[in-house]
Parts: structure tokens; C-alpha cells; sequence
């Protein structure tokens, strides 16, 4: 998301009073009871998710220490209510919503008895931390370098990606996985397929995670928005202007854009790109006609600017006209744009992640500039260090970006253009944004932590994410700063949850997200303080309900219980 003052986001949040923006929307209906296990116990901590099929849309919240919840809603009419809690089994029931009525749903769950019942709802993290990984950490095959490399673009552990397949078939996966690394090492791809055909057979995982009920979820509400005929949505941001959510679709080259009324999205298809194709596109340092955009931001001319990551062009999409206009051809050797941010100038700033720069865009002259980064040797089994995430000093306005495969963040200077790299305070750097008083957050993905960093001394303090078994650590991905609270919210891999940061706190607050195989991508925030993101696996079968979708956090939407 374009980086947002306090001042500017207030006024933003005014202007949004007259855009269609949900939190405002009257609810229509209201679903209340108690849910209790077998032996007439209260059950905290259930998620109760209402589903109506036909908008798309579903609404949930969580019960309390007596069993309580309490759903007020616009869904009405023929809807469905699922009962979840860890290591029960789901109850699912149908409801007729009506304006103006109060319904009470009662539910008594059951405990899961069976083996292959358990380790199915478990989260993709304890299947992978099922397998037999080199327990010294800088092996190629440790659990660091494994979820570096392997966990990356899907949930190694998910339902699809954890299935027993014949060791041929593993070969073939590795090989295609190792390809987009651009390190088709035939020793790494025979040893990585065996420990995988290995500790892919179907085995149960013994681990049992404990997963604690925060009472700040009972004060949530997590709305879904069905995102039909997508295929890879990635990043999404809000337009303040129109309060409606921006989300390009990596694979079908198309713009969604959703309303957070009524559900629905639009999708606008994106031009072939007139540049030749290169290479065979299973590797990042291949080219497509595609454009394949990757993530966005919004400029200071209301147009929004992609990362077209399949065709290396910079997409340009008017929300006004809701049309593509001319792209911006990167010149040789740009490879990947990835990341992207705008300045407070104007200017465009995006990550290179196959050819190791960054790039310089003015989108009123078209000048490009592409910044070669200091040469790495490669951690993992990757080829290259793949600049990833990027942001904008709000101080003194350098351009700082993250190396995922080499542990390094780097500051640019955005006059002369000398860059000045630094070790990582985590493993794995991956996005990284700055919050309001200039601290540099980052994630990091191989060993699960999140940091805060003083660009000015570089001194930082590091924060592990919650563990919910030993040894079983979480894969953040991106995080974002809320413009108002200058909370930090979290999005993680593995886990099917996702995360706030309290920093006057230094605590974590953990969210369970409604569908198994949950892969979120990036925070944005609407006027009211919704925390949103995309669900996107790779595959999308990884995702219960097989649906990519929008999700938006409410962290206060529940009606306080007396």
C-alpha cells in the first residue's frame, strides 16, 4: 500500500464517507448461541462462519470463555453456519436470515478420534516439519533453507503439495521448483525429491500444536469475498479515493476490482505485452508475452502502477476509466519486476528479483533507471539473491530493500544512487515496511521472525512469532504498518493464521483464518481500520473450497460481551 501519513489518512478517511466503504453498511440480521462440547462444556474460542453462496460472501466471529457468540450481519437469507475449533470436528448447519430478526444457532461439538482426521485439519507447517531435515542449519537441506526455498511460493505441508506421489514424480517437482530458482543442480533435486517422497507417504504428523484463544479475536469479525475467475490474485491494495480494493492477478494478467458492499469484483484483462517472449518461462530470468503483474501502488497522478513480472514492463491502470494504459518496457538486463513503491515525489521504486537490481522510474518522463546491487554469493539452492520486498524511508527518503537468498538488506541513495548494503537481523529478509516514525520492519521468512530496525545506527530488536509446537516455526511472509495505530499485522504461510504485532506491547495477536491452505500475500488498510489481504495458494486446490478470495480483518467488529 502507498505509504499514508496520519494526516493525509485522516483526511482520506473523511473523503471515504462517501465511498462504499463496508464498515458503514446497516447489518440486517443478527446469529447468537452458545457452543458446548459433548460433556455440556463451554467452548472457547470456536470460529462460527456464515456463508451466504450466492453473494460470495462470508462473515466470522469467535465465541468466548462461556461459549458465546454473537453475529450481527447484512447476509440474510438462505445461509450456512460451520461451527470450528481445533481438534473437533466442524458442525454445519442452514439458516434462513431475515431482515430485522434475530436467530440463536446452538452447537455441541465433538472431538476428533481419527488419526487421518486430525492430520488433515492440521496447518501445511506440521507436515512439513514432519520431514527429516539436516539438523545443522547451514545444510542445504536444513529446515531454514528448505522453507527459504521450497516454501516460498506455496505451503510446503499443504493438502496438494504433501501428497504421496511416486519418487519420478517428486524428481519432476523438484526439478520444475529448482528451475524458477534457476539451479537445476541434478544432486540437489535427487536429494530434495527423496526427502520428500520419504516424508510424503501419508503419515500422520504426532506433533499436536496448541493453539491459545486470544481475547482480542473475540472482538473480530474476518470478512471473505469470493474472488471468481481469478487464478493467481497477488497483491491487493485500497484506493482511498473510491474506498474499493485493487487486486492484480499474476496468472491471468487481469485487474480485480472489488466492492466491499456488495461483493462483487470486476476484472479487467491486461494487454499481451508486444515485447518478444525469452527463454522457456520456468525460471525467473525467462519472458512472457504475459504480463503477469505481481504487485502495486498507486501514484500521484490516481493511476495505479504494476510489477509486471512475466512480461518486465511497468503496467499503468486508470481506476477512473478502469483501462490499461501504455506499459513502461524495462530496459536489458531487467528481469522480474517484483516489489513496488511510490515516493512521496512521485518517483517509482521496484525490486529486480531475477537480475539483482532496483529500479528508477519518473512516470512523467518515462526516464528508467536500473541500480545494480553489489554481487552475493547465493544462500540455499538458489542462483541468485532475489531482491524481494522494498520500501521508502519516511527520514531522509532512502529507498531500502530486502535480498531473500542472501540475508542482506541494502539502503540506496536516491541522488546519487550509491548503495550500501547490511546483514540481516533476521534469516530470510522478505518485505519490509517503515513505519511512522522511520523504524524499518522486515520479515523473516526461514527462521520466523519479524524485526524493527534504526536505519540510522542499524541496531534492532528481534521478535520470534509464536510457536505453537517446538521447533515448528512460522513462515512470515509480508507485514504493513496500520497508518493510524502503527500496529503491524503479519501475513504468514504455513500456519492458516495471521498475525498483529502490538509494538508498545511487544505482543503478538493471532488470528485462525476460516479456510485450511490459507497463503495471504499483503496488508492493506481501509479508512476504518480493516486489515485486508488476498488468500492465493499455489495451487489454488491447496485452498478449502478451491476459491482465491479477498479477506478482511475487523479488529473490533464484534459487539462487546457483558
Amino acid at each position: 500500500m502507498k505509504r499514508i501519513s496520519l494526516i493525509v489518512f485522516l483526511g482520506l478517511a473523511l473523503a471515504a464517507c462517501s465511498a462504499k466503504e463496508s464498515s458503514k453498511t446497516v447489518t440486517s440480521a443478527q446469529v447468537t448461541g452458545v457452543v458446548k462440547d459433548s460433556l455440556n462444556k463451554p467452548l472457547n474460542g470456536v470460529m462460527v462462519r456464515v456463508t451466504n453462496e450466492t453473494s460470495g460472501i462470508s462473515q466470522s466471529v469467535f465465541t468466548d470463555e462461556k461459549g458465546r457468540y454473537e453475529l450481527s450481519t447484512r447476509l440474510t437469507g438462505d445461509v450456512t453456519v460451520r461451527f470450528r475449533l481445533p481438534y473437533y470436528r466442524d458442525e454445519t448447519n442452514r439458516l434462513m436470515l431475515t431482515v430485522g430478526k434475530s436467530v440463536e444457532q446452538q452447537a455441541v461439538l465433538k472431538p476428533m478420534t481419527d488419526l487421518a482426521e486430525i492430520s488433515e485439519s492440521l496447518p501445511a507447517a506440521y507436515h512439513f516439519g514432519n520431514l527429516a531435515f539436516d539438523k545443522d542449519p547451514k545444510a542445504i537441506n536444513s529446515r531454514q533453507n528448505l522453507q527459504r526455498d521450497c516454501a516460498g511460493c506455496h505451503a510446503l505441508g499443504n493438502s496438494v503439495t504433501r501428497a504421496p506421489r511416486p519418487l519420478d514424480q517428486w524428481v519432476d517437482m523438484v526439478a520444475m521448483m529448482q528451475g524458477f530458482l534457476g539451479n537445476p543442480d541434478p544432486k540437489l533435486i535427487k536429494s530434495r525429491a527423496a526427502l520428500l517422497y520419504v516424508g510424503s507417504k501419508g503419515q500422520a504428523p504426532s506433533v499436536r500444536p496448541v493453539f491459545p484463544v486470544d481475547a482480542e479475536t473475540q472482538k473480530a469479525v474476518i470478512h471473505e469475498y469470493r474472488l471468481e475467475n481469478t487464478i493467481f490474485p497477488h497483491d491487493a491494495d485500497i484506493n482511498p479515493a473510491d474506498g474499493l480494493i485493487y487486486t492484480v492477478d499474476r496468472t491471468a494478467s487481469q485487474m480485480a476490482v472489488t466492492d466491499l458492499d456488495s461483493g462483487k469484483s470486476v476484472l479487467f484483462k491486461q494487454p499481451p505485452s508486444m515485447r518478444p517472449a525469452v527463454g522457456k518461462g520456468d525460471s525467473y530470468s525467462s519472458r512472457s508475452k504475459e504480463p503477469g503483474p505481481h504487485s502495486l501502488a498507486l501514484g500521484k497522478s490516481g493511476y495505479w502502477y504494476t510489477t509486471n513480472a512475466g512480461s518486465d514492463e511497468i503496467g499503468v491502470f486508470d481506476p477512473k476509466t478502469r483501462t490499461w494504459k501504455a506499459s513502461f518496457v524495462l530496459p536489458e538486463p531487467a528481469r522480474y519486476p517484483h516489489t513496488i513503491r511510490v515516493g512521496r515525489d512521485g518517483i517509482i521504486w521496484f525490486t529486480l528479483a531475477a537480475s539483482t537490481q532496483v529500479g528508477r522510474l519518473d512516470p512523467v518522463t518515462g526516464d528508467i533507471k536500473l541500480i545494480f546491487l553489489p554481487k552475493l554469493k547465493p544462500l540455499g539452492g538458489s542462483a541468485g539473491t532475489v531482491p524481494y520486498g522494498i520500501d521508502i524511508s519516511p527520514i531522509d527518503g532512502r529507498i531500502w530493500y530486502a535480498r531473500l537468498w542472501g540475508d542482506k538488506l541494502g539502503a540506496i541513495d536516491p541522488t546519487t544512487f550509491a548503495v550500501t548494503e547490511f546483514d540481516s537481523p533476521v534469516e530470510g529478509p522478505r518485505r519490509l515496511r517503515f513505519d511512522a516514525e522511520g523504524k524499518l520492519w522486515v520479515t523473516g521468512y526461514s527462521d520466523g521472525m519479524i524485526a524493527k530496525i534504526d536505519t540510522q545506527s542499524m541496531e534492532s530488536e528481534v521478535y520470534p512469532m509464536p510457536e505453537f509446537a517446538k521447533g515448528y516455526r512460522p513462515a512470515p511472509y509480508a507485514l504493513a504498518i496500520n497508518p493510524v495505530t502503527q500496529e503491524v499485522w503479519i501475513n504468514e504461510t504455513l500456519t492458516d493464521r495471521v498475525y498483529r504485532f502490538v509494538p508498545k506491547e511487544k505482543r503478538f495477536i493471532v488470528y485462525p483464518m476460516p479456510l485450511r491452505g490459507t497463503f495471504t500475500r499483503d496488508f492493506t488498510f481501509t479508512a476504518s481500520g480493516w486489515a485486508c489481504t488476498t488468500n492465493s495458494p499455489i495451487l489454488n486446490a491447496a485452498l478449502e473450497g478451491n476459491e482465491t478470495e479477498v479477506i478482511c480483518i475487523d479488529p473490533s467488529g464484534a459487539k462487546a460481551r457483558k
